[in-house]
């Protein structure tokens, strides 16, 4: 690393300010790439704005690859000054974890934007006075540790998910301390720690043992008795006016926090400190030259802001001077450190090197340069993909292209011209070395937008729509046996001194029923379209079972058709495509990201279909951007393995572009030809494609409908992959249905429509669901708001001040030109530009490669960018007259945003609230109310109630599904399906057989005090109440043993009541009893056991055992709980 990019002077000793000049693109990266090497000094790097910071981040990450020099991001509160917002928890723990080392640091480089360092920090001794340090051994009183980690701002909840975060349950506490990467599980024994573990956060599973942690504080201020007393006498001190009309000083009051309560840091601590008194005193500080124009703007905005918002009693704000660094503050604190001023130019006098495709040497420029030039070149591609597209054309045109890993690789050869995947955004030009680094967009006069990878609990579909755990109470469920009812909760009741817990339903004329917590499987949410207006079934009327005859005989006439269809299907003779091999395995494992188990569940369904001689038809739901792209690109490595063509099939153009990208990159070192069919190619490239597909020229084709073309023929088809299906025309699907008896067919979709579900439900094709969220992702969070000036011009400005990008979707495209004179009226500061279906598609390209690399700010767009543009630093969308839209397409185009660990946010426009119609308000109550990941599949059921259960095969059905619930009536219809399928009758009635029932007169349940979480319990319950083996009750019960701690005995007696269950079950046995004396085994009419058995038992140990009857065994009891539980073990055991 000892170049030094126009030799700026390096800082000796006794340096104060030192002056950097004629720097210009990456040379600046370079320049304090160099310094760090050569000199072990901390630095901080000043930037402009967030997007800069970021920026500088990942230009010194490449120039500093292969040296151990560490480099940091402060990352911004990103929030507006004076905002009702707070940082996310995460950007929260970055900070603090940052902060933390920063006084012990010696070596490196910080960099943060100027807004983020205006901001007043808590004093340096808050850290070390609220951290907390655990080891295994360490005396821990739990109920002192509970009031210390309340006061250190960790708030207490029933399962921890996310930083700041504890439960305790017995004698183990979860935690997820800020600035770790992973929670832990503590265990104690008596009062001492007997083990520190790790734990995921998805499955609650311990993972590894470790030795001892650290724990920051949760928040930048403390929670204690004397800082809450502090912020209430400075408040009053602060502030006239009534504190009690404050909603900050209620909270605080009470030791809760509220969101914005970071702009009255200052009320909670005697001092605050400034981001430069937690340096050390040798730190070096870099900035540029606009450095003070960029401090006055952000405190002329802080100002402007106080003003504006300072008229609220129930919030005033302090003084904009006591939560930020006024600018001559600013600059005071720079005196204390050795400052680097940076004085940048813009590079006038670089080579032009542009690519001109239509030329007959398009390299001409390139070749002329190298050609009159001594200096050495090395391209810097944004990915694998792109490298090898710059690798084929210089290939093309016998010019050699060597690939290097690093700078340092570039610096130690001494090729004339090489290649490397680095982020460098502009280029350098180092004449006196004669070295020429040059980006994508030098070659191409514009940049592409290349493809994001992001890493990525299984989740079996039925149980996604039957599980109760989202039950509130008051919901409607069904009960197979008694119909529609009211869920009103789990409820104790104590018989003969035995406490059982029962989940209350109530049905007509407030009658009540109780359902036993081992007898949950005949339950299930009623999904249906008008919910608020079902009636509930009475008790003991004829009026279910009518209800249900009539749905069941309409079901066995669907089942019928589903069957011709589906028979044809399994009739039609698929490829069977070659089992997975060595160069297979090792494409899986070029993933750079770890497989989740939905993932690998899909990717191993997929190949175990596409290895069974019939075809293909598997739907994979994934919400927006949970890598289910990964599992189309392993199908289709398979496919080409097996020496098959295949196509992509995708909704737009722009989609298709960015397939294209994602392919090529991962396919990088694989011999295996990709190519792109679109509106954007030339007559003469599309014909030229066509013919390449005819002849086996071409493995994969990406493109639009257009390859649904009659004129495409095939050399040898063997997969197609469908991007939301449900976006495509009649007559698309009418071609696409035609190919699904000869073609694998693979369905990627977020939301599926209903129909496309009740499909995938009901056995005709097959589901898979991949509904675990990447790492580091956040929700969205989505409000619903009138439309309103001063609300969008708040929300544009605070995405823009964390350097982001905004998404405002209009979608009338002749009224687009009005809206942006609006916008631009409204927030000068934005630039801006328009995105639409009607605009030429190079146009379009360009603009979205525009808004990919940050040149305007905001989009105004209509819903072309529905459909998988990924852009990670657009992570605020305003949707205007969001009425308008269905479930499914409010739930896509939300997904453009959040593709990154910012915190998104969605906000929902509509002309007026009063003025909606009862379905638009249900649509918007619902995308507002599941802002969590991975919610597709169950918005989909939602699109169900909302719009009625719909049609299956046809309009008719939707009738029977309202009368018994979408859950139930999907149940019999699978029943039914399946019966045919094996060629027995379909059941005239579903009346459920009696399940296996056990009373022992002993207490068998999870205690409240065990677990408190009702939904915790129910869901347990019900999961318990489905076990169908031993292995499956064992795994349940060591999750819980992890999760809780050691089972107490009512817990235990209930895993071990549901294991003699199965058992019992398994010998027809309809009824277990047994007291104090005596103990009776019910068999049904033909049970599973061998009358020998019960005969001899009866002769050897008479005394013990006898008839009772027909089919009842009479044995004698014990009074012990423990003992009567082993008897009837060892019973059961005898008699099998």
């Amino acid at each position: 690393m000892n170049i030094n990019p126009l030799h700026p002077p390096l800082p000796k000793a006794d340096d104060t300010d030192l002056r950097w000049e004629n720097l210009s693109g990456a040379a600046v990266s370079l320049a304090i790439a160099n310094l760090l090497v050569t000199q072990k000094k901390l630095l901080v790097l000043i930037t402009s704005d967030v997007h800069s910071a970021e920026k500088y981040c990942e230009e010194l990450q490449f120039f500093l690859k292969t040296e151990s020099v560490p480099v940091y991001l402060f990352p911004d509160r990103e929030t507006l000054p004076y905002d009702h917002f707070s940082p996310h928890k995460d950007l929260i723990s970055d900070r603090l974890s940052l902060l933390a080392q920063l006084p012990k640091l010696t070596h490196g480089v910080v960099i943060a934007a100027v807004s983020t360092l205006m901001h007043r920090l808590p004093p340096t001794s808050f850290l070390q006075q609220y951290a907390l340090r655990w080891s295994c051994g360490d005396t821990l009183d739990l109920t002192q540790t509970q009031t210390a980690l309340a006061q250190s701002g960790y708030r207490h909840v029933e399962q921890v998910v996310e930083h700041g975060e504890f439960a305790v349950r017995g004698a183990i506490i979860d935690i997820f301390p800020m600035g770790s990467s992973s929670p832990y599980r503590v265990e104690l024994f008596d009062d001492t720690i007997e083990s520190i573990r790790t734990f995921d956060v998805d499955t609650q599973k311990s993972v590894e043992k470790i030795q001892k942690i650290n724990l920051l504080p949760a928040h930048e201020y403390p929670l204690t008795e004397d800082a809450i007393t502090h912020f209430r006498q400075a408040w009053r001190a602060q502030f006239s006016g009534n504190p009690a009309e404050s909603p900050a000083y209620q909270h605080v009051s009470k030791g809760q926090p509220i969101a914005g309560i970071e702009y009255y840091l200052p009320l909670f601590f005697e001092k605050t400190d400034t981001f430069f008194n937690y340096l050390p005193r040798d730190t070096h500080i870099i900035f540029f030259n606009e450095l003070s124009d960029k401090v006055t703007q952000f405190w002329n905005e802080v100002q402007t802001r106080y003003t504006q918002y300072n008229v609220d009693s129930a919030r005033p704000l302090l003084e904009p001077t006591s939560v930020f660094i006024p600018v001559n503050s600013f600059f005071l604190q720079l005196k204390n450190f050795c400052k680097i001023r940076v004085e940048k130019k813009e590079s006038s006098e670089f080579p032009d090197m542009q690519i001109h495709h239509r030329d007959k040497l398009p390299l001409k420029l390139l070749q002329n340069f190298l050609e009159t030039h001594a200096d050495r070149v090395l391209i810097c591609a944004e990915s694998a993909g792109r490298r090898e597209i710059l690798h084929e054309l210089f290939l093309r045109h016998h010019i050699p292209l060597t690939y290097l890993d690093s700078w340092k690789d570039f610096l130690q050869h001494s090729e004339k011209l090489a290649i490397t995947i680095a982020p460098i955004s502009e280029p350098l030009w180092l004449k006196a070395e004669k070295i020429v680094l040059i980006t994508e967009t030098q070659l191409f006069g514009y940049t592409v937008i290349p493809a994001r990878r992001q890493k990525k609990s299984a989740q079996d579909p039925a149980t996604l729509i039957k599980s109760l755990a989202e039950l509130q109470t008051n919901d409607l469920v069904v009960h197979i046996d008694h119909g529609i009812g009211k869920y009103i909760g789990l409820e104790k009741i104590k018989t003969d001194d035995v406490e059982s817990e029962y989940v209350t339903l109530e049905y007509a004329d407030q009658d009540r029923i109780y359902v036993p917590i081992q007898s949950l499987h005949g339950l299930s949410r009623y999904s249906a379209a008008q919910t608020e207006s079902t009636p509930l079934n009475k008790l003991g009327a004829p009026q279910w079972e009518k209800t249900k005859r009539k749905a069941i005989a309409k079901i066995r006439d669907v089942a019928a058709e589903l069957l011709v269809i589906y028979s044809e299907r399994q009739a039609a003779t698929g490829f069977s495509f070659a089992k997975p091999n060595e160069d297979f395995l090792t494409f899986r494992r070029a993933f750079p990201f770890e497989e989740t188990d939905d993932q690998t569940q899909a990717i191993n369904a997929v190949i175990e279909d596409m290895t069974q001689p019939k075809c293909m038809d598997r739907l994979i739901c994934g919400d927006v951007g949970f890598g289910k792209t990964e599992v189309a690109m392993q199908a289709a490595f398979l496919a080409v393995s097996s020496g098959k063509q295949v196509v992509i099939l995708v909704p737009t153009t722009l989609l298709a572009n960015q397939h294209v990208e994602n392919f090529r990159n991962r396919f990088a070192p694989w011999p295996i030809k990709i190519e792109l069919m679109s509106r954007s190619q030339s007559t003469k490239e599309q014909n030229d494609i066509i013919e390449k597909i005819k002849n086996g020229k071409v493995d994969i084709v990406v493109g639009t409908h257009k390859l649904l073309n009659q004129q495409i023929r095939f050399q040898d088809l063997g997969l197609l992959v469908i991007d939301e299906e449900h976006r495509f025309g009649v007559q698309q699907k009418e071609k696409i249905k035609s190919l699904r008896a000869h073609v694998d067919i693979l369905t990627l979709t977020a939301t599926p429509i209903p129909r496309t579900l009740n499909l995938s439900m009901s056995g005709l094709r097959d589901l898979s669901i991949i509904a675990t969220p990447p790492a580091k992702r956040l929700s969205i969070k989505t409000f619903v708001h009138e439309y309103d000036s001063a609300l969008i011009r708040e929300v544009v400005l605070r995405e823009l001040m964390r350097g982001g990008q905004v998404y405002f979707l209009h979608n009338e495209v002749k009224t687009m030109p009005l809206m942006q004179e609006k916008l631009r009226k409204l927030i000068p500061e934005a630039s801006m530009a328009i995105a639409n279906g009607q605009m030429p598609e190079r146009q379009l390209e360009k603009t979205m490669g525009d808004f990919y690399h940050q040149r305007f700010q905001l989009l105004i767009c209509s819903t072309i960018i529905e459909s998988g543009i990924d852009i990670p630093s657009a992570n605020t969308i305003i949707i205007n007259d969001a009425n308008q839209f269905g479930l499914a397409q409010l739930h896509q185009i939300r997904g453009r945003v959040g593709r990154s660990h910012h915190q998104a946010y969605a906000y929902l426009l509509v002309p007026s609230l009063k003025t909606l119609t009862s379905e638009a308000e249900k649509r918007l109550d619902a995308i507002a109310e599941l802002e969590d990941l991975g919610v597709g599949f169950q918005l989909a059921t939602y699109d169900l109630e909302i719009r009625g259960a719909g049609e299956l095969l046809g309009e008719s059905q939707s009738g029977h599904m309202e009368a018994i619930g979408f859950s139930l009536y999907m149940e019999l219809l699978d029943e039914t399906v399946n019966a045919l399928k094996a060629g027995k009758k379909p059941p005239e009635t579903f009346a459920r057989p009696a399940d296996t029932e056990i009373n022992l007169r002993i207490s068998a349940l999870f205690p409240e005090n065990y677990i408190h979480d009702v939904h915790t319990r129910l869901t347990l319950y019900k999961r318990l109440s489905e076990c169908n083996s031993e292995k499956e009750i064992h795994d349940i019960q060591s999750e819980m043993i992890d999760r809780f701690g050691l089972l107490p005995e009512p817990a235990q007696y209930l895993f071990q009541i549901t294991q003699l269950k199965i058992i019992a079950k398994k010998l027809g046995v309809h009824k277990i009893e047994m007291n104090k004396e005596f103990g009776w085994i019910h068999f049904n009419e033909k049970p599973h056991v061998d009358p020998a058995i019960i005969i001899n038992l009866i002769q050897k140990e008479y005394k013990n055992y006898q008839l009772a009857g027909k089919n009842v065994l009479r044995f004698k009891s014990c009074e012990d709980p423990a003992a009567r539980m082993k008897l009837l073990e060892n019973i059961l055991k005898k008699i099998q």
